[in-house]
């Protein structure tokens, strides 16, 4: 039987070819007296039948059956080729096993080889080995020890996207000895392959030094091919060395504990579950910060020379922050905290010096660092009355002074949902809850909340599963990842291991991450804070045993502060007439809940809406944003009056929907749809459609973890315009940066984001990304009629350099239907629209922007935003320049904005000459029937006089006025 020992090895030899490679075993062979010297052409004939390479760096060449009379002995001689041997076919060897056997002994030696080298690769390491007892250990798969310590272990990294997690981890591997440069380039090129709870395996052998495994952990969501990314394993193969490791973490998986390792704190935790070899528990300890001014630079300096006077590694870290803990020993270090007064910090020191550096640490700050300090009221609570029970109020006093509206009166507000809701206002003050801030036992709070926090997983599925409406389900899926979202979890835990109780710990870790949440410059992401106080007060009534308020049996008008998305959900659109809140936004959750279950809803009316009686009798008129509280008999008369007009109108609209939108007098409009992706196409053609007036091509690229590729674009192109069948498509370029930044593409934090780089400008700064975009819009269209319009265009320059760009591409793509064009979004295009209609071929107007830097109110303020009006003759007065240019040289003008669904604007839109109005699917069928029941010379002299007005009030005043005049000439 054929053996592999050392004396068998020649290492460091040198081959030009596989000629010269064979010549030399034979020569070995034949020198140690296993063969005759004949025995090379037998060799050479074996390789000319089939090739030898056995994979993974190894031949073993060997005789055919006729030059078996030729083997004196058995036995087999292996040369290293450090340097490499191409084998043919772009094989290299680096060991030759020669094989000289007198039957077929070498098919067991190949036995062997296959199975101690398994799947792994180890060519690199054959080549590099130095002595034969390392190359033999190799070839029988001698067990290595994986490399597995703290080391390689990075938890909660700062990482944008996969491919800067797989650096991460590469890089981890690379500290460790483990792989050579450019292990993180290989592991780019592997499949990546999921292993379920957000767990991700990447492997290589290639440059592998020894064994080893990271695995990272993202500091925020990521998503990877469509699925969640809460870790990767990176490992560097060499032979079986990760077997016990696999076998350990299919076990994890099979059991369903892989999120333990996705949501892991410590890299302890993680060792714990793999295997690795653990490292001392550093102890820890946390104190608030009482500093009047926090942190700053004479107190930080005390810390830094407290902490130099101690051997070891001491770090802190603020509890509810988002950065890394630092070096105590820094000075730089701790200012970069910033950690302001009343702010929890936590020291992490290394257990050799933990018993006399945490109590000095926490002397030094509780003393005030050198500064004198006074006593904060929730550390004195924590600390001197554990056992003391508070009240929290989830949201803010209402200010004192404030009255109830008077009855009669009209208050505005911001519409939300539309249509019109009568009933009795059923008033729901913010709950208070009643629980002591230091608990019982760490074991008995951590049951508590785990019970709390099952309890309302169960409702929340309860409510999926009820909700009918894809907008409801995806909310409360969110919120049900909430719950999960190690980020907030975690916390909790460790202000209960601290001794809080479940109340305090889970309400503190919820406000301190929804004002976070409140400080981004993004409103859309600012008003998610809402759902976080949501599902924090869920779970808090749950903790404190508050049972929710039970609604009235008659249908009502809900008055809150603010209604969270699940309390809307959880109300019966036939006992519940309307929903009126005092504050919130239009784009906040709940009111995308309320829009879905069609109750009609205002929100942002203002504190003094919660001091109306409950009983009084409310009317919402949801269309207009307005209020009118305790009404008289005559506006409910009106009030119902228009919403049994309205519904018959949207009846007869949505039956014509598919007609063309003609005024009286012949003069066509056209009306598109508003789109985010390729699935809504279909939607919007059945619901009347003439083409798509707007692409939000942005959506394709928030929907990947990274830039979508040229080839995923222009598919999600083609299947747009297939779904059009011959329509126009008018898309909007990249339209991100500023206030609706990629996670992907960092851009500096910016004051007012919304004056800073976003859409063309952007887009401009970077070429590739836009050429890439307009080459899979070309490449899509088929000679199809497409439109390209850039978004936030402010100068001449910036549309040229678009255009030129656009021009370039087109004569390596040409297509027949190509029309150019700009978005009216800032009003110095407005005003340069003479200039600008000269070189575009079209102009489409976004309302929402237009409104939002004409009147220098940001759209999104929760507060404001009723009043950022587009029918505000200052916006009106840019839409008449714009059209007016437009017309002069034969060029057409669209609105795509929400002004062009407002059945208030339809007239006066088209009567200051608008071409075209891109709405929402669901709006097509009204906006038609609006420009039906026009005539073109009574809208243009609407228009006319609107454009004389002062306020956004006075021009609806006037179109209602029209209108309702109108139909009563209808009528006669």
């Amino acid at each position: 039987m054929l053996e592999l020992t050392v004396e068998q090895i020649s290492m460091g030899q040198t081959a030009v070819d596989k000629s010269a490679a064979l010549r030399l075993l034979a020569d070995k062979l034949v020198t140690d007296g296993l063969v005759a010297e004949g025995y090379l052409q037998g060799l050479q004939s074996r390789e000319t039948q089939g090739s030898t390479f056995l994979g993974q760096g190894i031949a073993i060449p060997h005789g055919t059956p006729e030059t078996r009379d030729q083997v004196f002995a058995t036995g087999v001689r292996l040369l290293q080729f450090p340097n490499g041997v191409d084998w043919g076919d772009g094989q290299i060897v680096y060991l030759a096993i020669g094989i000289a056997a007198k039957t077929d002994e070498h098919l067991r030696l190949l036995q062997l080889l296959t199975r101690a080298l398994g799947e792994t690769d180890l060519g690199e390491a054959l080549r590099q080995a130095q002595t034969p007892e390392a190359l033999l250990g190799l070839l029988q798969g001698a067990p290595q020890e994986l490399a597995l310590d703290a080391q390689l272990i990075s938890l909660g990294v700062s990482a944008d996207d996969f491919e800067e997690l797989v650096w991460r981890g590469a890089r981890l591997l690379r500290k460790a000895d483990c792989v050579s440069n450019g292990f993180a380039a290989v592991l780019q090129q592997v499949e990546a392959l999921p292993l379920g709870d957000g767990l991700w395996w990447l492997h290589s052998e290639q440059t592998v030094k020894r064994p080893g495994l990271a695995f990272v952990t993202p500091d925020k969501p990521i998503r990877f091919l469509g699925k969640p990314l809460t870790g990767l394993f990176c490992l560097a193969s060499l032979g079986e060395a990760h077997q016990a490791l696999l076998e350990r973490l299919c076990a994890l998986l099979i059991e369903g504990r892989g999120s333990e390792l996705g949501h892991a704190t410590s890299s302890r935790a993680v060792l714990a579950v793999l295997g690795g070899e653990l490292p001392e528990d550093w102890p820890s300890q946390q104190v608030t910060l009482a500093n009047a001014h926090g942190l700053h630079a004479r107190p930080a300096k005390t810390l830094a020379q407290l902490a130099k006077g101690f051997e070891g590694e001491i770090r802190v870290r603020i509890v509810d922050g988002d950065e890394n803990a630092v070096s105590v020993k820094s000075l730089t270090k701790l200012l970069s905290l910033g950690a302001r007064r009343g702010q929890v910090l936590e020291f992490i020191v290394e257990p050799g010096i933990a018993a006399q550096a945490l109590p000095a640490l926490i002397a030094a700050v509780q003393e005030g660092l050198g500064e004198e300090v006074d006593a904060l009221l929730h550390e004195t609570l924590r600390h001197e009355t554990p056992t003391a029970a508070v009240t929290l109020a989830v949201v803010e006093i209402i200010a004192p002074g404030l009255v109830a509206p008077a009855d009669g009166s009209v208050v505005q507000a911001i519409a939300a949902a539309p249509g019109i809701a009568v009933g009795p206002a059923h008033i729901q003050v913010p709950q208070a809850f009643d629980f002591p801030l230091r608990g019982e036992s760490i074991a008995a709070e951590h049951q508590r909340l785990q019970l709390a926090l099952f309890a309302v997983r169960q409702d929340l599925e309860g409510l999926i599963q009820r909700a009918e409406a894809k907008a409801i389900r995806e909310i409360f899926i969110t919120h049900q990842e909430l719950l999960d979202d190690p980020g907030l979890t975690d916390e909790v835990s460790a202000r209960l291991d601290h001794g809080d109780s479940a109340p305090a710990a889970w309400i503190g870790v919820i406000e301190a991450a929804a004002r976070q949440q409140e400080q981004l410059h993004d409103a859309l992401l600012a008003e998610r804070a809402a759902d976080l106080r949501d599902i924090g007060r869920r779970v808090l009534a749950q903790l404190c045993g508050v049972e929710t308020v039970t609604e009235p049996e008659q249908p009502y008008i809900l008055v809150m502060e603010e209604v969270g998305p699940s309390d809307v959900a959880r109300l019966d659109p036939k006992r519940v007439a309307g929903i009126l809140t005092a504050r919130g936004g239009a784009t906040a959750h709940s009111a995308i809940v309320a829009r879905a279950l069609g109750i009609p809803a205002l929100v942002g009316a203002g504190d003094a809406v919660l001091l109306i009686k409950s009983g009084t009798l409310l009317l919402l008129d949801g269309q207009r944003g307005r209020l009118s509280v305790a009404p008289d008999a005559a506006t409910l008369q009106r009030a119902t009056h228009d919403h049994n007009t309205r519904t018959e109108r949207l009846n007869a609209a949505a039956t014509l929907r598919h007609e063309p939108a003609l005024t009286r007098d012949g003069h066509a409009v056209e009306v598109f749809a508003n789109i985010g992706d390729s699935a809504s196409t279909a939607v919007a053609v059945e619901q009347g459609a003439e083409g798509i007036g707007l692409l939000r091509t942005e959506l394709i690229f928030m929907a990947h973890t990274q830039a979508p590729d040229e080839a995923t674009q222009e598919a999600e192109y083609r299947r747009v315009l297939d779904a059009l069948h011959g329509r126009p498509l008018v898309v909007r370029t990249l339209d991100v940066g500023g206030d609706k930044p990629l996670p992907y593409w960092p851009i500096d934090k910016e004051e007012n984001p919304f004056l800073g780089v976003r859409g063309i400008r952007l887009t401009l700064q970077r070429p590739q990304i836009m050429e890439s975009q307009l080459r899979a819009l070309l490449r899509a269209a088929d000679n199809r009629p497409l439109r390209i319009m850039f978004p936030m265009v402010g100068t001449v320059e910036e549309w040229r350099q678009a255009r030129d760009m656009t021009l370039r591409l087109l004569e390596e793509i040409p297509i027949a239907d190509l029309q150019l064009g700009i978005m009216i979004e800032v009003p110095s295009a407005a005003l340069l629209a003479p200039v600008l209609a000269r070189e575009v071929d079209f102009f489409s107007v976004g309302t929402n922007d237009l409104t939002q830097y004409t009147l220098a109110i940001d759209r999104g303020h929760p507060t404001l935003s009723g009043q950022a009006d587009g029918l505000h003759p200052a916006v009106l007065q840019l839409i008449d320049i714009t059209v007016r240019a437009a017309h002069a040289h034969g060029k057409w003008v669209g609105v795509c904005g929400e002004l062009a669904a407002d059945p208030l604007a339809v007239p006066v839109l088209v009567g200051l000459g608008v071409d075209e109005l891109s709405v929402a699917s669901r709006s097509i069928g009204e906006v038609k029937a609006c420009v039906r029941e026009l005539n073109l010379s009574d809208a243009q002299h609407l228009a006319q006089r609107a454009l004389t007005l002062g306020t956004a009030g006075e021009v609806r005043a006037l179109v209602e006025a029209q209108t309702v005049d109108a139909r009563l000439l209808e009528t006669l």
